[in-house]
């Protein structure tokens, strides 16, 4: 396929050695697929490019041919492959220290299959999510819950090393401690060596010379747990608490995911949350209602007593401050606010009625 291999490079048809040396060191740096968000892809197509250009014979036939010059004649990936761990007698022309990449001759020999000993990396244990339901009055003051967890645990039996105990772990005679076998794999580049995680030892360049008759040698188990969680007042409902360590431990030493807790609230008859505030409504005598006087507020702290001033109409607001919901990431506590509805009676006696009709005639 025709490609432009000064495109490919981001340099000028007229671009010096030291500028194309230059593009290509940062090319190779930012797409080598050994780190993350590197692609493999471009990071042959760079490498393809750089060998025509970077070779004055090879660049001088692309710029008489243009375009239709077949790059893999001027490139073959088995001998950069070679050239690159140092195998096969083969030098390539990339000197990786002139192009300041220090040790990435051992990263090209790891990528390719060379004499380095990468090791994969072992997979996380997996997070776990669970929920937990409180009353309104625990969410406001916090409380503590038990959790009966059954997750994957490290191997009481081995201490999560796949061994069986007083047995040796000896080097993996697959990979002989390289946690990694060669493959030859045949591409329209010619045949190169690559390197794949062992399947044996899974990378680790060892492996136990008799697996854990519990575990069957992956060091990780099924077992119940029970967790104690204290759950910290003013967390509301559908927030989640994260026990970073407590979800389910990785295989072969893979380390621990985390436990996540989401939190349902159940509603009050009483009172309901409006961020820290707490809200109630309270039915009052119209007569207090009228002439003013003293009523018993219920409150998650108990009953308090709330002065109502004379002529307070229906629907007003009351606050009681320090007696709403304790600040989650913060101190002190939210403010009561009640809303007072003043109770008439349905049915009034004579008396009654003929003092409220003397009190509508003194109002007129």
């Amino acid at each position: 396929m025709s490609k432009d291999y000064y495109e490919i490079l981001g340099v000028a048809r007229d671009a010096s050695a030291a500028e194309i040396k230059a593009a290509y060191h940062k090319l190779a740096h930012q797409h080598h697929p050994d780190k993350a968000g590197g692609d493999e892809a471009k990071f042959k197509e760079i490498n393809e490019a750089y060998q025509v250009l970077s070779n004055s014979e090879k660049r001088q036939r692309y710029d008489q041919f243009g375009q239709s010059f077949d790059g893999s004649q001027g490139f073959n990936w088995q001998d950069f492959a070679q050239g690159a761990n140092g195998s096969g007698g083969y030098r390539t022309n990339v000197n990786f220290e002139d192009l300041g990449f220090g040790d990435l001759g051992d990263i090209f020999g790891s990528f390719f299959g060379g004499g380095g000993s990468r090791r994969t990396r072992t997979k996380r244990g997996n997070d776990l999510e669970v929920s937990v339901t409180l009353d309104f009055k625990e969410a406001v003051f916090g409380t503590t819950q038990t959790l009966r967890l059954y997750k994957t645990v490290i191997c009481d039996h081995c201490s999560g090393n796949g061994a069986e105990p007083g047995t040796k772990i000896e080097t993996c005679p697959t990979c002989h401690g390289a946690g990694q076998v060669q493959q030859i794999q045949s591409t329209v580049f010619g045949q190169f060596r690559t390197a794949t995680v062992c399947p044996d030892c899974r990378g680790e360049g060892k492996r136990a010379s008799q697996k854990c008759k519990k575990c069957h040698g992956s060091g990780t188990m099924k077992d119940h747990e029970s967790l104690e969680v204290k759950i910290p007042a003013g967390i509301a409902d559908g927030q989640s608490i994260r026990l970073s360590g407590r979800g389910e431990a990785g295989a072969h030493g893979g380390g621990l995911g985390d436990l996540y807790i989401r939190v349902r609230v159940r509603e009050d008859k009483d009172f309901s949350r409006q961020g820290d505030d707490i809200l109630s409504t309270l039915e009052i005598p119209y007569t207090i209602a009228a002439l003013g006087g003293k009523v018993d507020l219920p409150t998650v702290d108990g009953e308090v007593r709330l002065t109502i001033p004379a002529g307070t109409p229906s629907g007003k607001v009351f606050r009681v401050r320090d007696h709403g919901v304790h600040r989650l990431h913060g101190r002190g506590r939210g403010d009561h606010l009640v809303t007072v509805h003043v109770r008439v009676p349905k049915h009034l006696s004579s008396r009654a009625k003929q003092i409220l009709e003397d009190l509508s005639a003194e109002g007129e």
